[in-house]
């Protein structure tokens, strides 16, 4: 399913296969897209709605690329367009990129290629937006751990080990299970030191072949590799003076590791297919979910970039060896989609909270806040009960709740506002609006049954057709 929040594309290109294909690629990679066939039809959704990114075909019947692009500038500065361009037409990628485009793809292009493009795209328009109003998010978000919760001694070690980490230059190497929240330890660590004020920048390795995800980190030269007709900088560059992230520093390949070994050693690099050294001030912080020391012996990962990373290390712990911070961790997350989805006030039963206290959770805080969010959607009122949690936490009493048959009738309606209103108003209509009866079908307390009238708007409906309280 698309999904706003990692980003909104506009795609403008007047070849139908064209647009099938960016759509459908960018779809899969969680993308909310939007097509037009025309400049004039890209420029329309492009006043109507808020884009990230846009990719633009430079050779369109109309409005051409570049006017397109010329407008859409107009509409949003800060918009990152990239321009579809075919391989011959050099001359029109660099009049693009004069123009103001962030980038530019040839055709035929690899998926790969795009897919990069759009997340230094995505990254572009999140730093732009970071740097307006830079004090003010560090204020509001990361100022000191603002979005990492917990008060177990393990955890006391890591904010310890944040404050005394942030003031210096060295290097960070960052250990824990995937889901232990290594970017926000990352960010705390950036927001508490003396490049709070400028960037930081994440470097998602992935599986990228090497010369793709070094022009990525150092960007490139023209004629550097085919398709590079104009040079680019990378995301050191975008980082100067601010910090890296690297994500699973264990994904680099080898041949990359020892250009990353450079940059802390030297403090520079060179782009891909250049001789010019390039100075460069960015602290470096890298992350991973595996052994390197493991990796090191078998050969996978350099030996002097590890002890280079290990300057300082944070280990930060499973979610079972600190389950202390479990009850904090839902609150915080009940709050959260509580908020989203207009459920205000829900708490977790006792019998509930212990169910999740008990479970090892393998993925850690990220899994916990699944099962939170799961819980709250189902959850009947404000009440979150053993029944409401992912069926994987319920206990044997819980999951035969789950089936009695008022239950699976409520489980087999949709988890919208409206048909849960309905619901209510259905069980109210059978008892003849005796809500102590219908608290007691519905398997609920009287007062919360009240809760879900109110914020439903069923007590004025009630009223209006004659029923009454018992």
């Amino acid at each position: 399913m698309p999904n706003s929040r990692q980003g909104t594309i506009l795609v403008v290109d007047d070849e139908e296969i064209m647009r099938e294909i960016l759509e459908t690629l960018l779809t899969r990679e969680g993308y909310d897209v939007r097509a037009a066939s025309s400049g004039a039809e890209g420029l329309e959704l492009a006043r109507a709605l808020p884009f990230d990114a846009a990719i633009v075909d430079i050779m369109m019947p109309g409005l051409d690329g570049i006017a397109t692009l010329d407008e859409l500038k107009r509409i949003d500065e800060d918009l990152a367009v990239i321009i579809i361009t075919a391989y011959a037409s050099v001359e029109s990628a660099i009049s693009a990129m004069k123009a103001g485009a962030f980038d530019y793809i040839t055709k035929p292009f690899k998926n790969d290629e795009v897919l990069v493009v759009v997340r230094n795209a995505m990254e572009r328009r999140r730093l732009v937006h970071e740097n307006r109003n830079l004090r003010q998010n560090i204020q509001e978000r990361y100022h000191k751990f603002a979005n990492i919760i917990g008060r177990s001694p393990r955890m006391r070690q890591v904010f310890d080990l944040i404050i005394q980490a942030a003031p210096s230059r060295s290097t960070i190497l960052i250990q824990g299970e995937s889901g232990t929240g290594k970017e926000l330890v990352a960010r705390a660590i950036h927001a508490n030191s003396s490049r709070s004020d400028r960037s930081f920048v994440t470097v998602n390795s992935g599986n990228l072949p090497p010369d793709l995800l070094e022009s990525t980190l150092f960007g490139h030269v023209k004629g550097a590799f085919t398709g590079a007709v104009y040079p680019k900088k990378g995301m050191f560059d975008l980082a100067d003076k601010g910090s890296i992230f690297f994500d699973e520093i264990g994904n680099v390949p080898l041949e990359t590791q020892a250009k990353l070994l450079r940059v802390i050693q030297e403090r520079d690099f060179m782009r891909l297919g250049g001789m010019e050294t390039i100075k460069v001030d960015v602290r470096i912080i890298a992350a991973t979910n595996v052994d390197l020391r493991q990796m090191m012996e078998e050969g996978k990962f350099r030996e002097d970039l590890f002890y280079r990373l290990h300057v300082i290390s944070i280990q930060l712990p499973p979610l079972r060896d600190r389950k202390d911070d479990i009850p904090l961790l839902v609150h915080h997350f009940l709050e959260k989609y509580g908020d989203e989805n207009r459920k205000t006030g829900l708490e977790l039963t006792p019998e509930a909270l212990d169910l999740l206290t008990e479970y090892d959770w393998p993925g850690n805080v990220r899994e916990l806040e699944s099962a939170v969010e799961y819980a709250a959607l189902r959850a009947r009122g404000a009440e979150v009960a053993p029944e409401d949690l992912p069926p994987k936490l319920q206990s044997e009493e819980a999951l035969a709740a789950a089936r009695s048959p008022l239950a699976a009738l409520y489980d087999d309606l949709p988890l919208l506002e409206e048909l849960e209103r309905r619901y209510l108003l259905h069980v109210l209509k059978v008892v003849g609006g005796n809500r102590t009866r219908a608290a007691e079908v519905m398997g609920i307390d009287r007062r919360t049954l009240y809760r879900m009238a109110e914020r439903f708007g069923v007590k004025d409906e009630l009223a209006e057709k004659g029923e009454t309280e018992g």
